[in-house]
């Protein structure tokens, strides 16, 4: 998206443009270094308008994107993109096969709990990519996907995607972990139509579809083996299952297999079948499995029902795995083939790598005889036009932005939901006790049963309270202890105080209990709790049943965590009583339809929600280029991870719904905001932030009418039960009273290579925009989060969250990027901003498409007002400076072919009864040319025909009439420092010169 003149706006300009002081900039990957000094002012006027001191000794020459690892010599470095792109699916429609004429490649990803979510991205040359869509706007409006009633999808939602084009049509299919399994998504047009949804209603882990010869359709998935199901021809639904066609157990002995064994892609080439497949040896680095077979199927359609697959490991290098083929077309109708694989590379991400194969024998082998060095460098595999290359070199997967509501209209915007009847309660179950025997004193332990081998017992020895209490021995797993069948008691939307006391005398210093829902679809952790040995404890907590929950198969039980292999816990003896489950008053947010619909806001599509938003409470209409984000609820403090068995706390920043985020890149990266904190509420908390389950952020905290600026961090290890308030506190000595002021502006400068496999992250603040301040230290660091809790890379996001009251809110300028982090004893970089200036100053309107022309306009006017003022950061030049120079480049694609201006005469003509055709033409070019005149009579060349002049020559037939006809006349030229031909016809008349 465009800059608008942010700078002139809010920034007021110092005499002589003089750097604030104690403000400087290091240099980033790829700058030039420390600007010139500015010894004048381009005399150019339509420079000297801008009234800024512009440098034109510097060509343009722009930088490739952010997440570009494009030399720009034709070749490019590993891993691409820089960012968090896992779990890869690239396909390729070929140029027969599309309105371009040239194949074009898409790839999608996992986004997991973000909203809008599986990104379509979209490349001519496999190394530049841009998103162009989004398969789905929300992927359920139920709780968990929208941060609703306590649930959340963190480390669920969707994942794995697979794409796959055939007979004109695009198909996604996707797992989701939490939200009804398995999903079929298609549209006719990839970057701007509708997609359709059918949902498989099974869970498919890893699923990749596949289109057989014979075009029958099936998914294989699974994880430690893999396992089809063939589909209707439709894709509408599940016809057979082919279970663990081959597994890992079917490869005793093979170095190169071992854990994992999952994310399978299908694909067939000359006659065989093969599988790219991720796999993680004991002791060994991830890598890449490869299995072929002549039969799809395998020991389901082989002789004697053998398996037919053949495995060889293919790529053992610095942890590349997981992704897909990707063919490439080349003359002579042969194919190459690259491996399109990710690498893990957090706190950044899984960060996906083009490695070439070379095939021998049916095999290929990646990268360079298998290895593949990170930042190592391989040719590109497509050649673009120079012009082309550019402009692809400029693409990214982040972005700054404006917040001017110009992103184009996509039809996920507008995808279509049915808003559920809010639950029929039964208000008899509410108030009361649903377990029977919930104390143990009926003298029995009817209706209590035992699951998982436990053995169960009264025990009126040491009863918390009453005669007796249950005792739980002949424990060997997690799952083993009690269970009650609640059929027919509990109730959608219904949140329930779940609660129990427990003992145990023998074992670990303490261990947590799950008290846990379990209806079929794996264990649902309802509360929980940490019971020091030796003592009575009570573990409590409130549980909102989902909508999908299964209420005629409805068991309650009480276990400890599982883990893998079982922990000490597992066969603790203990004791439990005072087991309760009591429905409370029906309080439970519904989803409403005006929290569903658009609301006339267009982001750009680098932006993602961190879950579904409620489209209630942000907008770019409110406020004209701002971002307005309103408190819509109260954070709670009761959130937690579902996916974890320990049932571990969200903190106040994570229930936070409405965060607005962008992938983080590295190896640096610096990201500035201005925040209007003039409408926050008392107990309101705003800011930017860089974050997965470990975040740091700066933020404002409005407590009573005071204001005050401060950072906040996060750090391992993570604790499982939190006090929100402390964990979110503002650390010691960056804190700073904002008084009676109503803006300020806030920065983040995230730091992955220092060290590599780190992120630290300093703050910085001002007042005005010019003149900035460190906060504190840089903070960190950030890792991966082992629980996978968050098993995405970091981010950055917006965000503002309410305490204590709702509709507080904060509205946020612009989004700023640099891959420069501040530092002192640097001067800030104007060059590459000036010269995208010049540059556009020499181009001329006449050849280029006018709507390409106005949006290259509009941008230099932004960086024109922007060089006007004043500069704080370099954020705030390369920003203007990135948004022109990608117009720029644009337009080197578009350009009308330049033509050279000339008037051409054509006459026939009698002299001595004899037929003539004369040609004269006029040079109206402002420069000399060279001139040809043809015609059927003969050819006549001029050289060096000066500016207005004119040539002329009149050609005989030799014959006494001539019949309607042309001549052509060819002008040779300079055109912007480019040889330009223009060719241009005159006709001329009949003629009978005999009479």
């Amino acid at each position: 998206m465009r800059i608008r003149p942010f700078v002139v706006r809010v920034l007021a300009r110092r005499p002589g443009g003089s750097v604030p002081a104690g403000v400087a900039e290091v240099d980033g990957p790829g700058r030039r270094g420390p600007a010139l000094v500015l010894v004048g002012v381009l005399l150019c006027a339509a420079l000297v308008s801008t009234g800024g001191q512009v440098n034109a000794a510097v060509a343009w020459s722009p930088e490739p994107g952010y997440t570009s690892t494009d030399t720009g010599d034709g070749r490019y470095s590993v891993p691409l993109l820089r960012s968090d792109v896992p779990d890869i699916g690239v396909e390729r429609v070929p140029a027969a096969e599309n309105d371009e004429g040239r194949d074009i490649y898409y790839m999608i990803s996992t986004t997991m709990h973000l909203s809008p979510g599986a990104p379509i991205m979209k490349s001519y040359d496999l190394v530049n990519w841009s998103i162009v869509n989004y398969v789905f706007d929300r992927a359920s409006i139920g709780d968990s996907f929208s941060l609703r009633n306590g649930q959340n999808s963190y480390g669920q939602g969707q994942w794995a995607s697979s794409l796959r084009y055939h007979d004109g049509v695009f198909y996604v299919a996707f797992n989701t972990n939490n939200l009804g399994g398995a999903y079929i998504y298609r549209t006719d047009d990839i970057e701007d139509g509708a997609w359709q949804r059918t949902a498989l209603g099974r869970g498919l882990h890893d699923p990749s579809l596949f289109f057989d010869v014979d075009d029958t359709p099936y998914i294989f998935y699974g994880s430690g083996g893999t396992s089809a199901v063939r589909l209707n021809a439709d894709l509408t639904a599940v016809e057979q299952d082919y279970p663990n066609i081959f597994t890992a157990a079917d490869y005793p002995g093979q170095p190169f297999i071992g854990g994992l064994f999952e994310g399978a892609q299908f694909y067939h080439i000359d006659g065989y079948y093969y599988a790219v497949i991720i796999t993680w040896p004991s002791g060994q680095g991830r890598q890449v499995v490869m299995f072929r077979s002549p039969n799809l199927l395998g020991r389901y359609t082989s002789a004697g029902g053998v398996n037919t697959y053949e495995a060889r490991g293919v790529l053992n290098s610095n942890g590349f795995a997981q992704g897909s083929l990707v063919p490439i077309a080349r003359e002579g109708g042969g194919t190459d083939w690259y491996g399109m694989f990710f690498r893990d590379t957090f706190p950044v991400g899984r960060i996906p790598a083009l490695i070439p194969a070379r095939w021998q024998d049916g095999w290929p082998t990646f990268g360079d005889n298998g290895a593949v060095p990170v930042d190592g460098l391989f040719d590109k595999p497509i050649d673009l036009r120079p012009a082309e290359e550019l402009v692809e070199r400029q693409r990214s997967i982040v972005t700054s932005d404006d917040f001017a509501n110009d992103a184009p209209h996509k039809a996920y915007m507008d995808e279509e939901w049915t808003i559920p009847e809010p639950p029929d309660v039964d208000e008899s179950l509410l108030g009361v006790e649903l377990l029977e025997n919930p104390g143990f004193e009926a003298g029995a332990v009817a209706p209590w049963a035992a699951q998982f081998g436990a053995t169960l017992g009264l025990d009126g020895a040491d009863p918390a309270t009453g005669s007796a209490a249950l005792r739980v021995s002949d424990r060997t797993v997690n799952g083993s202890g009690p269970n009650q069948v609640v059929n027919a008691k509990m109730q959608h939307g219904v949140t329930y105080t779940v609660s129990a006391r427990l003992k145990y005398t023998s074992g670990p210093g303490s261990v947590r209990f799950n008290l846990a829902a379990d209806w079929g679809a794996g264990v649902q952790v309802m509360a929980s709790g940490n019971v020091p040995v030796g003592q009575w404890t009570t573990v409590s907590g409130q549980y909102t049943v989902p909508t999908t929950a299964n209420l005629d198969s409805f068991k309650f039980a009480v276990e400890t965590p599982w883990a893998n292999p079982q922990p000490p816990s597992s066969s603790v003896e203990y004791l439990i009583d005072d087991v309760s489950i009591i429905g409370q008053p029906v309080t439970a947010e519904q989803p409403a339809e005006e929290e569903i619909a658009p609301n006339g806001s267009r982001l750009d599509m680098a932006w993602q929600w961190n879950h579904a938003p409620d489209n209630r409470y942000w907008s770019l209409t409110d406020r004209a280029g701002w971002l307005r984000l309103t408190n819509g609820k109260v954070v709670t403090g009761r959130y937690v991870y579902s996916k974890l068995s320990n049932r571990a706390e969200l903190a106040w920043f994570e229930e936070a719904r409405n965060t607005l985020s962008q992938r983080t890149f590295g190896p640096r990266q610096s990201a500035e905001t201005r925040m209007d904190i003039s409408g926050m509420k008392d107990g309101d908390v705003a800011g930017l932030a860089a974050y997965n389950r470990g975040f740091s952020y700066v933020a404002v905290k409005r407590v009573g009418d005071t204001f005050t600026l401060g950072v906040v961090n996060r750090g391992q290890p993570f604790a499982v039960d939190l006090d929100q308030a402390t964990l979110e506190s503002f650390l010691p000595g960056t804190t700073v009273p904002l008084g009676d002021a109503t803006e300020v502006y806030v920065k983040a400068d995230l730091d992955f290579a220092s060290p590599t496999g780190q992120l630290w992250t300093t703050f910085h603040y001002s007042l005005d925009g010019l003149a900035w301040h460190q906060l504190g230290s840089r903070v960190g660091p950030q890792t991966l989060d082992g629980s996978l809790a968050h098993f995405m890379g970091h981010r950055v996001g917006l965000f503002n969250y309410a305490t204590l009251a709702t509709g507080g809110r904060v509205d946020f300028d612009y989004y700023l990027l640099s891959d420069t982090l501040t530092a002192p004893g640097q001067a800030l970089d104007r060059d590459d901003l000036d010269a995208a200036i010049a540059h556009a100053e020499t181009l001329r309107e006449t050849d280029y498409p006018a709507d390409a022309w106005a949006a290259m306009r509009t941008a230099l006017a932004d960086a024109k007002t922007a060089r006007a003022g004043e500069f704080g950061t370099q954020n705030q030049i390369d920003a203007p400076e990135r948004a022109l120079s990608y117009h720029l480049a644009r337009l080197g694609t578009l350009r009308v072919a330049a033509e050279l201006p000339v008037t051409v005469t054509v006459q026939a003509r009698c002299l001595a009864g004899r037929a003539y055709v004369a040609v004269q033409a006029r040079n109206d070019h402002g420069a000399p040319v060279d001139i040809v005149l043809e015609t059927g009579y003969g050819t006549r060349s001029f050289a060096d025909v000066a500016p207005g002049a004119s040539v002329y020559q009149s050609f005989g037939t030799r014959a006494t009439s001539v019949t309607a006809g042309s001549a052509t006349v060819r002008v040779t030229g300079s055109v912007a420092g480019e040889d330009v031909t223009t060719v241009r016809t005159g006709e001329h008349p009949g003629i009978d010169c005999a009479g």
